[in-house]
């Protein structure tokens, strides 16, 4: 009787055991999956050959700059920043009013690890704030020599921008996801895998965040809605309804944006800017359409 206790003890051990090795490779094969999805947003640039990372910056550059190489340094009008180089990145005087992200010193720190050599005054720890304090101060100093080693330093780097533009789509995808509910999640990562697994869709992408953000903070937001990728990922049918990512990403992003000018505070007159924006977004199915990226 004692032999049988301890077979059917042994038993019950093997089988506890059994099952405990199946969820863990369960867990394994859920990580992986992550992994894999992760992995196939976050490598983008891998994918990308140097001619395609060179003409999503030039196309980014038209959108920016009209492909002027004047307008690589600017101040507009009623901003508190300077805007600089292909995806106008912006860049603080040290008393600014910082309301968005201050990505031209991010630019600086991406380029100087890329082995770019930038102007000496800029290279320090950290790296100075504008020195230009407002936009009168910047339109005063056209004969500063800062600046024109500031705009051969953007003219000559048109290609690193471009890729550190593309960087940071990939860098932000993630975040994204942080943002957006276990349920949303799996929508929002199936659009991001429709787009990024073809040239024209990783441009729409970088344009895109380049030029309206990312959707996730609170000076992207009028009235509880925001106007960011994430919204316009958010709003996308699935491929059955509309097969064609980057058009169906173009209908929603025109949704987005004119819900954004309806929330906009009276006074900020924005629907002056929709037709321009709008044009801008509706460039993207304009486009020639390239072969799916390698993986």
């Amino acid at each position: 009787m004692g032999s049988i206790r301890e077979v059917f003890k042994e038993l019950m051990y093997k089988r506890s055991l059994f099952i405990g090795v199946l969820i863990f490779l369960g867990v394994l094969l859920v990580l992986a999956g992550s992994t894999v999805k992760a992995n196939a947003q976050s490598s983008i640039i891998r994918r990308l050959s140097q001619q395609e990372i060179d003409q999503i910056g030039e196309r980014i550059f038209e959108n920016e700059c009209a492909l002027k190489e004047e307008n690589l340094l600017t101040w507009n009008l009623g901003e508190d920043f300077m805007s600089l180089g292909i995806g106008h990145f912006i860049w603080y005087p040290a008393k600014g009013r910082k309301t968005f992200v201050g990505s031209f010193v991010k630019f600086l720190e991406y380029a100087k690890n890329s082995g770019e050599k930038i102007p000496r005054w800029l290279d320090k720890k950290p790296i100075p704030a504008c020195p230009w304090s407002s936009r009168d101060s910047f339109l005063s100093a056209k004969s500063d020599s800062r600046l024109t080693e500031l705009r051969g330093l953007l003219i000559k780097s048109k290609s690193l921008q471009a890729a550190f533009i593309i960087k940071r789509l990939e860098e932000a995808l993630p975040l994204i996801l942080k943002h957006v509910s276990e349920g949303s999640c799996e929508k929002i990562t199936f659009q991001l895998d429709r787009l990024t697994s073809t040239f024209l869709g990783v441009f729409v992408l970088a344009d895109y965040t380049n030029f309206k953000g990312l959707g996730i903070t609170p000076s992207e937001y009028y009235r509880g809605k925001g106007w960011g990728l994430l919204q316009a990922l958010e709003g996308m049918r699935d491929k059955n309804e509309a097969p064609d990512a980057v058009r169906e990403f173009v209908r929603s992003a025109n949704v987005v944006l004119k819900d954004r000018v309806k929330n906009s505070p009276p006074g900020r007159n924005e629907q002056k800017w929709l037709p321009g924006w709008q044009k801008r977004v509706n460039s993207y199915i304009k486009q020639e359409e390239k072969p799916c990226l390698q993986n």
